[in-house]
């Protein structure tokens, strides 16, 4: 079994991070997990830090405390719905590279996993906007000089035992999806196991879709 490991999240405020979250406290290998938030969370447990961080846009000191760790789990992010091009790509693309660029410079040997999307488009020239933006992040992060970078892309997500933030419509529909195409499907703990291992055991491909998820979570 490899070593412990100690990881950072952002999103844990969001329905993706919090169920990444809760189930990396559960995670034998996992020793600690700081959570980088814009808000407060509310809990308490023996392996959980929190840092409040306004703006990740604005990162000057807060180098000691995102210093030593061994995974990033990228799970901050938002809906394109209402939102012009140029400001979604401020928050998805300009940020996330803003934080990873900051956390790289700290953590040299840290292997950054990215929460992307089912369909994003790695060409950056489809039509489909957020598709475009989302590739455009996974390419820029592909080529900086992390230990590794891994880019997942699930579909619909259950959620954990414990969450907060969970909406009655998506539970729902989710559990709809999952009835009739069982593979277009993953639980946030399959996702967070398939980060773990990432981050400790690596995978052969830096893209990973719905099912290199699912096989990734069983190794």
């Amino acid at each position: 079994m490899s070593k412990g490991i100690k990881i950072m999240i952002t999103g844990a405020t969001g329905f993706v991070g919090e169920g990444v979250m809760l189930s990396c406290l559960q995670h034998p290998q996992v020793t600690e997990v700081l959570m980088v938030n814009r808000r407060p969370y509310p809990l308490q447990h023996p392996k959980l830090k929190e840092l409040i961080v306004p703006a990740f846009m604005a990162l000057d000191g807060y180098e000691a405390q995102l210093s030593g760790y061994d995974a990033c789990f990228y799970c901050a992010g938002i809906s394109s719905v209402g939102m012009n091009e140029e400001k979604y790509t401020h928050i998805t693309y300009d940020t996330t590279l803003v934080f990873a660029n900051k956390v790289l410079s700290l953590n040299p040997e840290i292997v950054f996993n990215f929460i992307s999307g089912s369909h994003t488009d790695s060409s950056e020239k489809g039509k489909v906007m957020w598709a475009r933006v989302k590739g455009k992040t996974e390419n820029a992060l592909m080529r900086m000089p992390f230990k590794a970078q891994y880019n997942f892309r699930p579909g619909g997500m259950k959620a954990v035992e414990g969450q907060r933030n969970t909406k009655a419509l998506y539970k729902a529909l989710v559990s709809i999806i999952g009835f009739l195409f069982p593979k277009a499907v993953v639980t946030l703990a399959e996702l967070a196991n398939a980060m773990v291992n990432a981050a400790t055991k690596g995978y052969s491909k830096q893209v990973l879709e719905i099912k290199d998820i699912k096989a990734l979570a069983k190794i």
